[in-house]
């Protein structure tokens, strides 16, 4: 897989291996750094042998990655996708709590992969095959196994090369409905805090831990409900668990999450409140689009119960 984006402001006048690092996700800095010597890093179309080389304002970066892909293609399994929608170069998914989106230890098969491979056919795994990782073609994101809401898949290599760069560049547009416990001064507030693996628990991720990379969540109150707030969330960057992970740490984690949320539930949630209901990026043609959904039934339901509660 090759993905390319061009030096920002932002990241102008830092050596190139802490920029990689911030911006290419699951990938810890001493990786990138092994990338360097492999000729997999070029700027401006030459090969860029220095991890300590400075970015500069409007340089391009080639990164081409490689992900340790396996050989064995996922089986093609009949699992139900709700397609949102549909065109020749790629699908919108509403992915239901509880399905995993691709292939791992632990998931290898009835994840979302599973089901896109028997939709989409041989054909399409083998044009993917040679431009991502093979137990993840199509794949440009994903959403934790228990966040409901809008994922986009690549149907093309144009459009897989086009998507992860402007995942890669931060330029899709990512908005999350929250519902999050007690309640938050502010009505609006940036939280900007890094970002890597907990030190002590591997399935959790902590501020400031192992490998810690730029985060940014922007969030918006939308309904104040007592002790709960209902909270639109909008992603800069995007990390691993990263609105539950930054809720929490601030004093508002997400109801429901079974990770970084209270021992006790006073609410039983079915699952955690984190619903992914806006997507919006720009077509290979150059046409910006934008699909929105409602919460599930299972967050409808819980938010039915607070009002009632609220209300007396």
């Amino acid at each position: 897989m090759k993905a390319e984006f061009t030096i920002t402001s932002e990241y102008a006048g830092s050596r190139l291996d802490l920029i990689l690092g911030d911006l290419v996700e699951d990938f810890s800095r001493s990786r990138i750094q092994k990338m360097f010597p492999l000729g997999k890093i070029k700027v401006n179309g030459q090969v860029c042998d220095s991890k300590k080389y400075t970015g500069k304002e409007g340089d391009l970066v080639e990164v081409e990655i490689d992900d340790g892909a396996r050989d064995k293609t996922p089986l093609a399994e009949d699992i139900p996708l709700d397609i949102y929608f549909e065109s020749k170069d790629f699908l919108v998914i509403n992915k239901p709590k509880g399905l995993v989106v691709h292939p791992a230890n632990g998931n290898e098969t009835g994840t979302l992969v599973n089901g896109l491979i028997n939709y989409l056919g041989n054909d399409f795994v083998n044009s993917m095959k040679d431009i991502c990782d093979i137990e993840r073609p199509g794949i440009v994101h994903r959403i934790d196994k228990d966040t409901t809401g809008l994922l986009v898949v690549a149907k093309t290599p144009e459009t897989f090369r086009d998507l992860s760069a402007q995942f890669m560049n931060h330029t899709i547009t990512r908005k999350y409905t929250v519902l999050v416990y007690n309640n938050l001064k502010e009505d609006e507030g940036r939280i900007d805090f890094p970002i890597g693996r907990d030190p002590i628990n591997r399935l959790r991720r902590a501020v400031n831990g192992i490998d810690s990379k730029h985060a940014v969540t922007n969030y918006r109150v939308i309904e104040r409900l007592g002790n709960f707030n209902l909270v639109e969330a909008s992603l800069e960057t995007g990390r691993t668990h990263q609105i539950r992970v930054h809720m929490a740490f601030i004093g508002h984690p997400v109801v429901g999450d079974p990770i970084y949320g209270p021992r006790k539930d006073l609410l039983k949630a079915d699952g955690q409140m984190l619903h992914a209901g806006l997507l919006g990026f720009t077509t290979v043609q150059g046409e910006y689009l934008e699909f929105k959904c409602d919460p599930p039934k299972h967050f409808q339901a819980v938010l039915a119960k607070i009002n009632k509660l609220h209300t007396g």
